[in-house]
């Protein structure tokens, strides 16, 4: 039997991409046909490449490259500006695509249930980044008052927060943050960040080059602790990992560059504080953060640490936890409240008996919760495309009643709900608009681009820019 498919994929970010990318592939391949749209609820595409990374991060400009050239291909048709579960519903999709498969990511924080979390000046990293990356639909000030500035979690995100608040705002004017977010950073006060982490310096979660990224800011010295390393020593498993994982040596190495004498001084304005083995317990302070409640912890030889039943007061007046992203649930598609992900079995969304619903799929976070990166993504998604073709050979997709004889069903369906839904070449015109702004910008540094950050604002520029285009 030959293949004619169409297909819906909800999230334009790299999990949707990629899953498009291998659909059409595996397709073309068994010699048959599909018409992939690509759904996503802001205004470009990229998804947590262009609005959940540092902006400082120059290998970034590579994976959205290898993205830009799988949609320039013109296989895959870009619908922007368009949130499902609002504009349009899971059944018209499915009244309309034989599979629908959901790529949305994590776009929140995971919780930290300790007291005091909730004061003011204590935030979400998810919160912050989405910030500093100029989202559309966060506000455009961020409150930047702290001097001391606590960090909670020992993965890259914790660090990308760390660095971009600690860094001097010039040295970051050759990136593509806003003029808002340059204009923020300006007016902080901030001194000293401190990253906190539960367990030591070879369990944690960064990776190599985000960890020696840090050595390279200017006029930061970066602090780290003797006390820490002596109580990791004898810890069975860190010997184990520095013994066997090249990673592990290579950012114990780092680490232990940046170990300073007894006698030594700063020499920088700002400071960049790494601390192990400390366990957030309360967010101190009244009316507003006024610091952070630790018990310090030790190994017990397993890669899990203990509480002693030490406790230190750090004195900060902000606070972010970088704990982790957490899903949302979208509307009439199931979700796993504890979990925080779509049930599925290897990528065919379940219902409340576990049995898989024809024609409905996850890959990505939404899929396997927000760990791993580029690469678990590309697994994700050729686990559940090859799980979709096989289920379009076996006959078990339900055909759309909804036919596309019937003329242009989807956008025809939005336009008539006035939903002003963007495209790529809409894309192609924003894009060259953000370039422009990075060409036209007059200071000591020469800029790619400026991002552009107002939602009206980039659907103008998509759609006036499609028009002439088209």
């Amino acid at each position: 039997m030959t293949l004619n498919l169409r297909v819906a994929i909800v999230g334009a970010g790299p999990a949707g991409i990629y899953a498009g990318n291998i659909l059409r592939r595996q397709v073309d391949e068994a010699g048959g046909q599909v018409a992939i749209d690509l759904f996503e609820s802001l205004p470009a595409p990229y998804g947590l490449i262009r609005y959940g990374v540092a902006p400082d991060h120059p290998r970034i400009k590579g994976i959205v490259n290898s993205l830009h050239e799988m949609l320039d291909e013109g296989t895959i048709r870009l619908i922007g500006n368009v949130e499902v579960g609002r504009d349009v519903t899971v059944d018209e999709l499915r009244e309309r695509y034989d599979a629908v498969i959901f790529a949305t990511g994590a776009l929140k924080d995971a919780p930290l249930d300790i007291p005091g979390i909730d004061l003011p000046g204590s935030y979400g990293a998810a919160d912050v980044v989405a910030w500093y990356d100029g989202h559309p639909d966060v506000s455009r000030e961020w409150p930047l008052e702290a001097q001391s500035i606590a960090v909670i979690g020992n993965g890259n995100v914790a660090l990308d927060v760390a660095r971009v608040l600690a860094k001097h705002p010039a040295d970051l004017l050759s990136t593509d943050i806003p003029a808002n977010v340059h204009e923020g950073l300006l007016a902080s006060p901030v001194t000293d960040v401190h990253v906190f982490g539960r367990r030591g310096p070879s369990q944690v979660k960064f990776t190599p080059i985000e960890l020696r990224e840090l050595g390279e800011v200017p006029d930061v010295d970066i602090v780290v602790y003797d006390d820490d390393f002596a109580r990791a020593e004898g810890d069975e498993h860190a010997a184990h990992l520095l013994a066997t994982n090249n990673q592990v040596k290579v950012m114990t190495r780092t680490l232990n560059g940046w170990r300073k004498p007894a006698d030594w001084q700063p020499t920088a304005s700002r400071r960049l504080h790494l601390h192990f083995f400390h366990a957030p317990v309360e967010v101190l302070g009244t009316s507003a953060v006024e610091g952070v409640r630790f018990e310090r912890t030790r190994p017990v030889g397993d890669g899990s640490v203990v509480g002693t039943g030490e406790f230190v007061d750090v004195p900060v007046q902000a606070v972010y936890r970088a704990v982790g992203y957490a899903s949302s649930p979208i509307a009439d598609v199931p979700f796993d409240d504890r979990a925080r992900v779509i049930p599925n079995a290897g990528g065919r969304v379940t219902d409340g008996a576990g049995e898989p619903i024809a024609g409905v799929y996850a890959t990505g976070w939404i899929k396997r919760g927000p760990v791993g990166l580029i690469g678990h993504t590309k697994g994700d998604a050729l686990e559940t495309i090859t799980n979709l073709v096989s289920d379009a050979n076996s006959g078990v997709l339900e055909r759309p009643t909804v036919a596309a004889e019937d003329g242009d069903v989807v956008l025809e369906l939005l336009e008539a709900r006035g939903i002003r839904f963007t495209t790529w070449n809409g894309w192609l015109a924003l894009d060259a608009h953000e370039r422009g702004l990075g060409e036209a910008f007059e200071g000591p540094v020469a800029r790619e681009r400026v991002k552009v950050v107002p939602r009206d604002e980039q659907v103008e520029l998509s759609r006036a820019g499609a028009l002439v285009a088209g």
